[in-house]
């Protein structure tokens, strides 16, 4: 057996060749993989030794030649082949173990030049990888370290590896190549010739591929199929799950819904939600005051729901959580107590979770796929623009801005009536913004009275703002823009509440 091994990440290449050339395999190697064998007294010939011909530009050109390429793609069972391998002296290589320059590696830097860039593109890895996996029934590609063992194994079992066997390392070969094509493809067109990075989030292509991290019993309802795929490990996608049953299609959508509302808020903060809709919210000095606070928004609807905490949970957060039952709970992290108080309930989920980084949100539609930039933007009172004659009074701009961070998060039409630093009630999903506002007040637990209302959009027309007064609102704040604001805002005043205009949409379909 002859082995060609020319390895980037060198993690656990020694041991693998030495158990190779304990089974008789003849090494062959370039460079710095050839060095690292010779020093661990393993025998090795270099590859320039087979091809009489010197590494050259660098060391671009190292394994691109035909005593390499001829004798990885040479069928053995074709006669013509054989004959032409025999004619040119190219002796067959049963075993190929590559791993790419680590061009992800220096792409993830932030000081990356495009001439590092380009240099740290292999060429002769990607070509030596599909030629063995090409020629997977004769030849075994090996690009993963996690292999070496398993394959040893095998090799002193039975003396040779399994067409399966070799199957799979052709799969994962194509499926290497791949992925480092579109690693090198994405980051190229992030950048001009210059360096300098584009103004555009949304990229030309829309490259989506992500490994499958677990398959799920079944999707919204039970007779579809679903699984969920992570890019990495941040945000509800990458969370590790601690406790309680397997997560399911709707737990993911609604624990991911909770966990970016609390990521809002710089102080302690908790919601509850229910079909990915708030059903409270609350942001307080401590924890527990915050989970408090958004149970009694709507305590009928939080039961079965799920929550997402910003905090480290405690004890006492925990023995609160515990008097309910929650489908799943997302937290930045628990407490050793509060662990021991939440396990105490078998099938509550418990993830932690940090904060996620997309930079945009994919959506599909029927033969397509929908991307836009993530919805970052947050309120600033400093280019708010109150549009009535009476001013907010200082609590209502805190609620008023608590407000404003909830209802980004409440499917359009989105009505939310909070006081400062808790949901009173919340009207979503409605085709009229004035069902939304009568809805909300309708589901009331705590009293709409001297509450304020944040809206996601504009109001069309006065009726909206008129209804919330009747049921008790003081202020308002809305982005503005219709081409009744005129009215809206006469209306106000007319009502003596302030009103705020935002000049951001949150709408969220």
């Amino acid at each position: 057996m002859r082995v060609l091994i020319s390895v980037t990440d060198k993690t656990g290449v020694a041991d693998f060749a030495r158990g190779l050339a304990a089974l008789g395999a003849e090494l062959i190697s370039t460079g710095g993989t050839a060095k690292l064998l010779r020093e661990a007294q393993i025998p090795v010939r270099d590859v320039s030794e087979v091809t009489s011909f010197p590494e050259m530009l660098d060391g671009r050109v190292k394994t691109m030649h035909p005593k390499i390429t001829g004798a990885i793609l040479a069928i053995r069972g074709n006669a013509e082949h054989m004959a032409a391998l025999a004619e040119h002296g190219i002796e067959p290589i049963d075993m190929v173990v590559v791993n790419l320059y680590q061009f992800e590696k220096i792409a993830a830097r932030k000081d990356a030049k495009l001439e590092e860039l380009i240099e740290n593109i292999d060429i002769g890895g990607p070509t030596m990888i599909r030629s063995a996996a090409k020629n997977w029934q004769d030849v075994a590609i090996v690009t993963a370290a996690s292999d070496y063992a398993p394959l040893l194994e095998e090799l002193r079992a039975s003396g040779s590896l399994s067409r399966e066997t070799k199957w799979k390392l052709a799969q994962q070969a194509f499926l290497t190549t791949a992925e480092y094509d579109r690693a090198i493809s994405r980051k190229l067109a992030q950048i001009g010739l210059e360096g300098e990075l584009p103004q555009e989030v949304v990229p030309a292509v829309l490259d989506i591929r992500a490994p499958r991290r677990m398959s799920l019993r079944y999707g919204e309802n039970p007779h579809q199929q679903a699984a969920l795929y992570a890019t990495g490990a941040a945000g509800i996608a990458g969370a590790e799950q601690l406790h309680g049953k397997e997560l399911s299609y709707n737990n993911l959508v609604d624990l991911d819904a909770c966990w970016q509302l609390v990521c809002e808020f710089a102080g302690p903060a908790a919601a509850i939600i229910k079909h990915t809709n708030p059903a409270g919210c609350a942001e307080q000095a401590t924890l527990v005051e915050a989970y408090r606070k958004a149970l009694e928004c709507d305590p009928v609807s939080a039961f079965g729901g799920v929550i997402g905490l910003n905090r480290e949970v405690d004890a006492e957060t925990a023995t609160e959580l515990a008097k309910l039952f929650v489908e799943a709970v997302a937290a930045p992290a628990y407490s050793g107590a509060a662990l021991e108080i939440l396990k105490a309930k078998k099938n509550l989920r418990l993830v932690v979770a940090t904060k996620p980084t997309d930079p945009i949100v994919v959506k599909s539609i029927s033969g397509g796929y929908l991307a836009q930039s993530t919805d970052t933007e947050t309120f600033r009172r400093e280019t708010a623009m109150v549009q009535t004659e009476r001013q907010p009074t200082a609590e209502e701009w805190v609620a008023l801005e608590f407000g404003w961070k909830v209802v980004k998060h409440v499917k359009s039409n989105a009505i939310v009536y909070t006081r400062a630093g808790q949901t009173v009630a919340v009207g979503a999903g409605q085709m009229s913004r004035v069902d939304s506002v009568n809805i909300a007040a309708m589901k009331a637990h705590l009293p709409v009275e001297g509450s304020v209302v944040a809206s996601d959009a504009f109001f069309p027309f006065p009726d909206g703002l008129e209804q919330a007064v009747k049921h008790g609102a003081t202020a308002f704040i809305q982005p503005g823009g219709s081409v009744k604001d005129a009215d809206v805002i006469a209306a106000a005043n007319r009502l003596g509440v302030a009103m705020v205009f935002t000049g951001v949409r949150h709408f969220r379909h």
